[in-house]
């Protein structure tokens, strides 16, 4: 039987061809901040906007990663750290892809946002700090998460037992208890519109 050697391509498509078909520019909006700030609100009602001005983004966040690729973690440091860095690697192949990501994660320290920076790339990260006060945060707290926490029997609890570090130089600062959800997504919209070539 004739052996037939066919030349091998790592991509039929590369990054820049799939955004011209999407018309879109790729980026990723890392939201940051405490439980209950109002990462994962501002997310959706961002994905909900950008959707309706024809713009394809995926919204990661606990819920579709904790109980997916990271269901092997736990809360530990070592763990944060890991949980991080998947998500950074799977942002950056959406991004690849010409899609919008919308990633609304804890991630506490500038240490561990500054290595998701790195891997997804400067020019894709647009980093977004909702910046409610812990008192607001508590307030919302409607699975008793920081009751909890107080009452030490949620251990690494970020803002309580574990700490915030708030970004030092983020895209965006937006506390919810300030704005309410109209204004906040215009403020975002404003910024992230023209990054994304619209």
């Amino acid at each position: 039987m004739e052996n037939h050697i066919y030349p091998i391509f790592d991509h039929t498509l590369q990054r820049s061809d799939r955004e011209t078909l999407l018309n879109q520019k790729a980026k990723v909006i890392w939201f940051t901040g405490l439980s209950g700030s109002g990462k994962s609100t501002l997310a959706i009602a961002l994905e909900r906007e950008l959707a309706q001005r024809g713009i394809l983004c995926y919204l990661l966040d606990g819920d579709n990663i904790r109980t997916g690729i990271n269901n092997n973690l736990g809360f530990s440091e070592d763990d944060r750290n890991e949980n991080i860095r998947r998500i950074a690697e799977v942002s950056k192949l959406f991004v690849d892809c010409g899609v919008v990501i919308l990633a609304a994660f804890i991630s506490p320290t500038n240490e561990i946002r500054e290595n998701a920076r790195k891997i997804i790339g400067e020019e894709n990260f647009c980093e977004v700090f909702v910046s409610t006060p812990i008192e607001v945060c508590e307030q919302r707290d409607i699975k008793g998460l920081y009751k909890k926490a107080r009452a030490g029997e949620i251990k690494n609890f970020t803002g309580i037992s574990s700490p915030f570090e708030s970004p030092v130089n983020p895209a965006l600062d937006i506390d919810t208890s300030k704005y309410d959800m109209g204004q906040s997504v215009a403020i975002m919209l404003d910024k992230i519109l023209p990054e994304l070539g619209k």
